[in-house]
């Protein structure tokens, strides 16, 4: 599924971050990397959306922050809560804000981003109970923001595609014990961590990178973990839920250069042998990360089209 050669609009951007001097994840601090991936990813120049609003709620392990962009609309709009990425110790909402204006524009949707507790300060469980509480609030409230809570999708990068996939498997728990979970009407997870190990063949293909190692994801999951245990648990690694059956319909990107490539490529292929209505968006020259790059590379601009596009269908 690897393409011989990078794309080579995304070879000259990876050239440009390596040449500003950025160290892989693994070797910095918590903090420090933290710092460089703000610099990295944040600013720049953004689509204008209708209004952009930062909020909060009161969470399980305390206030949750948000930003709600709204499109330019004059009716209840479908909404899409987002799950940034960054190995669940990075990443923070304005990280996330570039990708967050592009679907909000080109979805017509409603996008609640989420400033989930970051680890290792707050380890497993904590985002995962964020992220399911995130999606009961934007239901309970999304009229206030122009939202239709009938029209409720998950969406991430990275760790966040994990969260938003487990957030799914949540929901559909919480509705088979009869309780009043959120209703979610579509997933869509971009390059997702789907399980804890290192043993795939995109590992083996790209663990050195670009813009994302072996290295990093052992790092990450090390700071996430309590113990190695969780790595078993299917609120970790969803692909290792005894079954997919009657998830959301979904959305599953994936990249040839990514070590993740083939975790995207088992869920989506687990979603799809348990009857889940799935569709696998493979691009093989591009690297994690890619659709954040969307300014300067060709084929991540299109493949924010095409996502948005099945947010439309989907919700």
């Amino acid at each position: 599924m690897r393409a011989s050669e990078l794309d080579p609009q995304l070879a000259a951007a990876i050239d440009e971050i390596e040449a500003a001097g950025v160290p892989e994840w693994h070797q910095l601090s918590v903090a420090a990397a933290r710092r460089v991936e703000d610099e990295v990813f944040a600013g720049g120049d953004v689509p204008a959306v209708d209004l952009v609003r930062d909020l909060a709620f009161d969470g399980p392990h305390g206030e949750v922050p948000l930003r709600v962009y709204r499109p330019e609309t004059t009716t209840p709009t479908r909404t899409l809560v987002y799950f940034h990425g960054g190995g669940w110790t990075l990443g923070t909402l304005d990280s996330i804000d570039g990708v967050c204006r592009e679907l909000a524009t080109r979805a017509d949707a409603v996008v609640v981003s989420v400033d989930y507790r970051l680890a290792p300060e707050h380890p497993f469980p904590v985002a995962v109970d964020e992220a399911a509480a995130a999606v009961d609030w934007v239901r309970g409230n999304a009229p206030a923001f122009g939202g239709d809570p009938d029209r409720i999708g998950v969406a991430g990068t990275s760790a966040g595609g994990n969260l938003a996939a487990i957030t799914c498997l949540r929901d559909r728990a919480h509705d088979s014990a009869g309780t009043d979970g959120p209703s979610i009407d579509g997933q869509f997870l971009l390059y997702p961590i789907t399980n804890h190990a290192f043993d795939t063949d995109s590992y083996a293909a790209n663990g050195d990178g670009p813009l994302l190692t072996r290295a990093d994801m052992e790092w990450f999951f090390e700071q996430y973990l309590r113990s190695p245990v969780d790595g078993h648990n299917p609120y970790v690694s969803p692909l290792r839920a005894d079954s997919h059956e009657d998830l959301p319909p979904a959305t599953v990107v994936t990249a040839g250069f990514d070590p993740l490539r083939d975790d995207g490529v088992a869920y989506a292929d687990a979603l799809d042998a348990d009857g889940v209505d799935v569709r696998h968006r493979h691009y093989p020259a591009m690297a994690h990360g890619f659709l954040s790059l969307g300014d300067d590379v060709g084929v991540a601009d299109e493949a924010l089209d095409t996502v948005a596009a099945d947010v439309r269908e989907l919700l």
